[in-house]
């Protein structure tokens, strides 16, 4: 199963993975494909079509509660068996209590869709970005995608909601060095894609009757009138038979990965490492010999807490940075200094005397630098196959 292809759809309201990428996500999901849809809010603002519904206009719990029905009968009818609502336990950055990202609403103005001007700090629009970019990436890290899936930078048609969620899942891409494709749209301003933009197509016509009848579940939200969806505020746009999708470049201001960078500036890295593991070193043997009573018994607890020290440092070097080698100078750094303070005097070193802990104080840099060094990296899908090799069917323009 190492190389089952895996696609991470990330949307910002129920029934727009359907309307956007519906035929894509079933042919995916049809070739084996591992599909995993994040949606980043229940939209609770939603208008209702269906006048059966329209009770559910009355609280966004109630309505919520409706999309959300839609929404699991229509990843049912496409096959998806990993949906997650960002946020929830399964799409939440490690550490970080769970919270709910509320539909922010929309209203139309003059050049289309706009900001509803609501002030609810729940909502996703007033979120902070870096939680929802960080949200985003956690599931990055879960589902390890070969591809992300969302939005352009306009948000397809300027909804507020869809353009926080390009930008934040955009940058969780680009910092995870997935590959980011955006949904290619026909606009009604006349706009089109840049020439440079490799753009793929998928011809989704074999499963376009799964994508109607996934859509007809959702009867709060829209109506299928032949080839054409009617939307809650009558606007119409077609069932379309083929999805497009362009890859973008990583933005500039994502940092590069240790190895891309300039041999200079990993220079300067490696050097601030060195440095910094020799004044850590120089530190902790303050402290390697301080004892505490527990129970009537010495307990090493200067020992224990240089020993974990130095672990968290060096393994945080090897996280933050995804390299051996700035671990690695870091624990040069620590190893040197302590050999150095361990022999300093001609009756031996008063930091760092000959006894337990000060053996033990020597001996921990080394191997614990060596452990840092040499665990493998974590296992990970290479990132980039939808675009070096495309799936069955997807065609580069």
């Amino acid at each position: 199963m190492a190389d089952v292809e895996r696609v991470l759809f990330v949307h910002a309201h129920p029934d727009d993975e359907t309307i956007e990428t519906g035929g894509t996500i079933a042919t995916l999901v049809d070739r084996g494909a591992q599909v995993s849809v994040l949606t980043c809010t229940r939209g609770e603002r939603g208008e209702v079509v269906a006048s059966d519904l329209k009770p559910a206009l009355e609280s966004h719990g109630a309505m919520a509660s409706l999309r959300g029905s839609e929404l699991a009968t229509a990843m049912a009818i496409l096959g998806v068996r990993d949906h997650r609502f960002l946020g929830d336990d399964n799409a939440r950055w490690s550490g970080q209590t769970g919270r709910t990202y509320v539909d922010s609403g929309m209203r139309w103005g003059r050049r289309g869709a706009e900001a509803a001007g609501h002030t609810d700090p729940a909502t996703l629009t007033a979120a902070d970005l870096s939680d929802v970019t960080s949200d985003i990436a956690s599931v990055v890290i879960a589902v390890g995608p070969d591809a992300v899936i969302s939005y352009d930078e306009d948000g397809g048609y300027g909804h507020p909601d869809h353009i926080r969620v390009h930008d934040a899942a955009r940058r969780a891409a680009d910092i995870y060095g997935v590959p980011f494709y955006s949904i290619v749209t026909d606009r009604a301003d006349g706009r089109t894609r840049r020439a440079d933009e490799p753009t793929i197509s998928l011809d989704v016509s074999p499963v376009l009757d799964r994508k109607r009848r996934a859509l007809e579940a959702y009867r709060s939200q829209l109506s299928l009138d032949g080839d054409e969806i009617v939307l809650s505020g009558g606007q119409r746009i077609p069932v379309s038979a083929v999805e497009r999708f362009a890859l973008r470049e990583p933005a500039s201001d994502v940092p590069a990965a240790f190895s891309d960078q300039h041999p200079a500036s990993r220079f300067v890295v490696m050097v601030l490492a060195a440095i910094i593991g020799v004044a850590f070193g120089a530190l902790l043997s303050v402290y390697n010999q301080s004892t505490a009573l527990i129970a009537g018994q010495p307990i090493w607890v200067g020992t224990i807490g240089v020993v974990v020290v130095v672990a968290a440092l060096l393994a945080g070097f090897r996280l933050v940075f995804g390299t051996r080698v700035v671990a690695g100078f870091a624990a040069v750094g620590i190893i040197v200094i302590v050999g150095i303070l361990s022999i300093l005097g001609a009756g031996g070193s008063v930091l760092i005397p000959w006894n337990g802990p000060g053996i033990v104080w020597q001996i921990a840099p080394a191997v614990i630098g060596i452990a840092v060094v040499v665990w493998p990296h974590p296992a990970r899908h290479r990132p980039g196959r939808i675009g070096s090799t495309p799936l069955k069917g997807l065609q580069h323009q």
